[in-house]
């Protein structure tokens, strides 16, 4: 699937949800500057030309505030900026929250690469913040296609079998 084909599939897939509006370049700007890091390329499309928050299985949180909470908090600045200074491992730069799985799980995306690299924060699992084998548009299709599904994301993990015991996860 190409990057445009991708881009309107999730447009039909949430075409019924009532999304935020998309945001605009300057909001994109302003998540960019806050948190250092620029938007993966697709992930700065979905924001741009989908909606500004809301698409996803779980529902990716919004860019601003614009009244709709997808976490706890109320967009993806302030989630960055909790869990950079409230989380145990440390947070890597770059790496930024992106969806609320529920049961404390999280789907974080990498800024500081390309593809946006999935990572996963699993309090439940051995190793809590690990890599997946996803990119953000293979995780996309997996949702779209059926195959990522909610709940854990051992199937795709990295390294887990390295893994120190479980560190607790402050904040969160």
């Amino acid at each position: 699937m190409t990057e445009d084909e991708l881009i309107e599939a999730v447009r039909v897939a949430v075409s019924d949800r009532g999304l935020p509006r998309p945001a605009s370049p300057a909001d994109v700007a302003r998540a960019e500057a806050a948190i250092g890091h620029t938007l993966p390329h697709l992930l700065r499309r979905l924001y741009l030309e989908v909606a500004d928050g809301g698409f996803g299985i779980w529902q990716c949180v919004s860019l601003t505030d614009n009244g709709e909470w997808y976490s706890d908090e109320q967009d993806i600045i302030e989630v960055h900026r909790s869990w950079a200074s409230s989380i145990d491992p440390v947070l890597p730069p770059g790496l930024v929250p992106l969806m609320d799985r529920g049961c404390a799980m999280w789907t974080l995306v990498d800024f500081g690469t390309p593809e946006g690299h999935i990572w996963d924060w699993d309090p439940h699992a051995c190793c809590v913040l690990v890599p997946t084998t996803l990119s953000l548009a293979q995780w996309l299709t997996g949702w779209l296609e059926g195959w990522i599904q909610p709940g854990p994301y051992s199937q795709f993990r990295i390294h887990e079998e390295n893994c120190p015991s479980k560190p607790a996860r402050a904040g969160h």
